[in-house]
């Protein structure tokens, strides 16, 4: 295994899934190191540094939430939810708590490579980005420097999560044009949309308040009844949210 090939950290109670995908990963040019219960794999982090984790929500002692809340205090990792049975309730929670990205167990190796090299590529692409392409987008009271992955309201930092800057990213490359659901997700997760998919509307959710503790008006970022989201940087009155269906 190359040095330079992206690490893995993957935390799965079931030794013959967890040996499985590793297997894969490692053909598809990934190190991967693994962990059967979230206590060890959290012991793990400091000591070997992965690029990306693989978490499992059901885990022998703390489950994968609590392990994604403590593992937010810490880091800004990466990390690929494995829910069971692909549950809306799951896949929520795990956003709400920080995850990047969710898969549905059993799931499916090639996909799930498809899914890390996705957030890997985003996580990765201010530092290579061409020298001409602006790397701060500004809007109103926002800012965004993408080189140092660094976000501002107001000139106050925020701390917000890989998923929640790509989609405060891709508001700020748009401001003032709605943005559908299905092409923000697609913009911002890299993939498609699937049926029943509300994972922008949490990460949309989750930034709205972020914003407004920082002091930024209700109604920055505007849900567009039936088509989507807009950012409306300079929107001071109060929140004219519709459900963006």
């Amino acid at each position: 295994m190359e040095h330079s090939a992206p690490r893995i950290l993957l935390v799965d109670d079931d030794v013959a899934l967890a040996s499985m995908l590793r297997e894969f990963l490692e053909l598809q040019g990934f190190s991967v190191a693994l962990a059967h219960d979230a206590e060890s794999g959290l012991a793990r982090l400091d000591a070997e540094a992965p690029d990306l984790m693989v978490l499992d929500v059901m885990l022998p002692g703390i489950s994968g939430f609590e392990a994604l809340k403590r593992l937010r205090q810490r880091h800004d990792l990466p990390v690929v939810m494995l829910t069971a049975r692909g549950e809306e309730s799951e896949r929520i929670l795990g956003l709400m708590d920080g995850a990047d990205d969710y898969l549905a167990k059993p799931c499916s190796p090639l996909e799930l490579a498809v899914r890390i090299r996705a957030i890997l590529k985003r996580s990765r692409a201010a530092p290579a980005a061409p020298a001409v392409e602006a790397t701060v987008l500004s809007a109103g009271p926002l800012r965004l420097d993408l080189r140092r992955r660094e976000a501002f309201a107001l000139q106050r930092p925020l701390a917000l999560t890989a998923a929640e800057m790509r989609v405060l990213e891709q508001l700020l490359r748009h401001p003032g044009e709605v943005l559908s659901r299905a092409r923000l997700t697609e913009l911002a997760l890299d993939r498609p949309i699937e049926a029943y998919d509300r994972s922008i509307d949490t990460l949309v959710s989750k930034l709205r308040r972020k914003l407004e503790a920082a002091g930024v008006p209700p109604g920055c970022i505007g849900g567009v009844r039936g088509q989507g989201y807009v950012l409306d940087p300079d929107h001071r009155g109060p929140d004219p949210d519709g459900a963006a269906g």
